[in-house]
């Protein structure tokens, strides 16, 4: 623990709660849990059962590292189809859900980033020649994206992974390589990078997993609209409050007294477009 004055995502409110996790929670949580001070576990830590997750290694905490890269292989193809699922008539294997959120360093949430998949068949095979187990998707608004397809299979040299390929707009391209925990041949395979396990849980006959990836760029979701307005930091304000920021008009949703990076577009537990 750091005695130094708390960085921005390390700042509290009033009620207890950091910056930072209202920056999450405010994605996926019902206001009431947020009023009442309990910042509740994210969705991307929540199967379909309700029930929470542990967070992902790679979740986004100050002073962490962006995550990891790591080697394309050989069996990257460009031009993959835009789809967020890889299932198709006739696929064999287990039923896998990866879901998660795209950060910048500051823990902002990126929309429109690119995340390009590929990975084996349940035999352990790639399609080299046309795009099976291979698609990309973009994080919607809040940064969140959501695959279905199956969990791969194992081929010699390897542990089981999942490859994919993630860009924030106009920035740089971060490769690298998703795992599985528990398995046998991570502790045999070189490449293979504990920082980069899913979380998985079984669900019925299928698995669940979940990740976050931080890239090295600096905000993520930082105000769209030019600086301006009646919005202000360090004001309390009440429930039904209305500020302008930018070319928009807000309503507050809950009382709170306003610090920097809560800005009306980046805080939709907080504010309301009218």
């Amino acid at each position: 623990m750091t005695t130094q004055e708390n960085s921005p995502d390390q700042q509290q409110t009033p009620s207890g709660i950091r910056r930072k996790d209202l920056l999450k929670a405010a994605l996926v949580a019902p206001l009431p849990l947020i009023i009442a001070g309990a910042v509740p576990a994210l969705a991307r830590d929540r199967a379909s059962s309700g029930k929470p997750l542990v967070p992902t290694p790679a979740a986004c905490e100050p002073g962490e590292a962006p995550t990891h890269s790591q080697m394309e292989g050989p069996y990257f193809k460009p031009n993959s189809p835009e789809r967020t699922s890889l299932i198709e008539p006739g696929t064999q294997g287990t039923r896998l859900t990866v879901s998660g959120y795209v950060f910048g360093l500051s823990c902002q949430p990126i929309a429109n980033a690119l995340l390009d998949f590929w990975q084996a068949d349940v035999y352990g095979a790639y399609d080299n020649a046309g795009y099976r187990f291979r698609g990309h998707q973009f994080t919607d608004s809040q940064g969140a994206f959501r695959l279905a397809t199956i969990v791969p299979g194992l081929y010699p040299g390897r542990t089981r992974h999942i490859h994919v390929k993630v860009q924030a707009p106009n920035k740089p391209i971060l490769t690298t390589q998703l795992y599985f925990p528990g398995e046998p041949r991570n502790n045999t395979d070189s490449l293979f990078d504990p920082a980069l396990l899913m979380n998985i849980r079984t669900v019925g006959s299928e698995q669940e997993g979940t990740f976050d990836f931080v890239l090295n760029v600096d905000g993520g979701g930082g105000p769209t609209d030019p600086p301006g307005g009646t919005w202000q930091p360090g004001v309390s304000y009440s429930v039904g409050s209305t500020v302008t920021y930018g070319s928009g008009t807000y309503r507050c949703l809950q009382a709170h007294t306003s610090v920097v990076g809560w800005e009306p577009p980046n805080a939709p537990a907080l504010w309301q477009p009218v």
